[in-house]
């Protein structure tokens, strides 16, 4: 069963100040709702975001659940794990930082106490973003040991 709202005519007229007060109060909500971040293509699981590839846009919808991005700088950088689909929300939960390193890849083994550091080369187990604690297998001894993922793409291994 289906109800459809009447507006109040007399003397067939609709009051005016019904329709400012109802523009008013939608306008106001609107402007409580805040931004959201929408893609402006589709983006396909494990490609980077781009600032060309999304758009701001005005949240209209109050039922709207939480978690999603709000503004680009969010998104920018970060790599999709699911598929983004043009004008829906982005979903912060379906976002991960870029690998510092790929699986397979040579990297720079370091390890440091007191005074004295030693380093080595290794290939990591698992690919990792800056801050994961990751396995990497020595190279010259094939020795496996865990670091955490540094910025410029080392792994600071750990005392046992």
């Amino acid at each position: 069963m289906m109800f459809r709202r009447r507006m109040r005519i007399i003397n067939g007229k609709v009051f005016p100040w019904a329709a400012a007060l109802l523009l008013g109060m939608t306008a106001a909500a609107a402007a409580n709702m805040g931004t959201a971040v929408v893609p402006k293509q589709i983006i396909y699981p494990g490609e980077e975001i781009s600032v060309a590839a999304v758009e701001e846009v005005d949240v209209t919808n109050p039922n709207l659940a939480g978690g999603y991005a709000r503004t680009v700088e969010e998104v920018s950088g970060m790599v999709s794990t699911r598929t983004l689909l043009p004008g829906r929300t982005i979903a912060l939960s379906g976002l991960r930082a870029p690998y510092a390193v790929r699986r397979g890849s040579s990297v720079r083994l370091s390890f440091s106490i007191d005074n004295m550091t030693i380093s080595a080369a290794g290939m990591p187990l698992q690919d990792a973003s800056v801050g994961d604690l990751i396995r990497v297998r020595n190279t010259d001894s094939g020795v496996i040991v865990s670091g955490t993922v540094m910025g410029d793409g080392t792994v600071q291994v750990m005392a046992r």
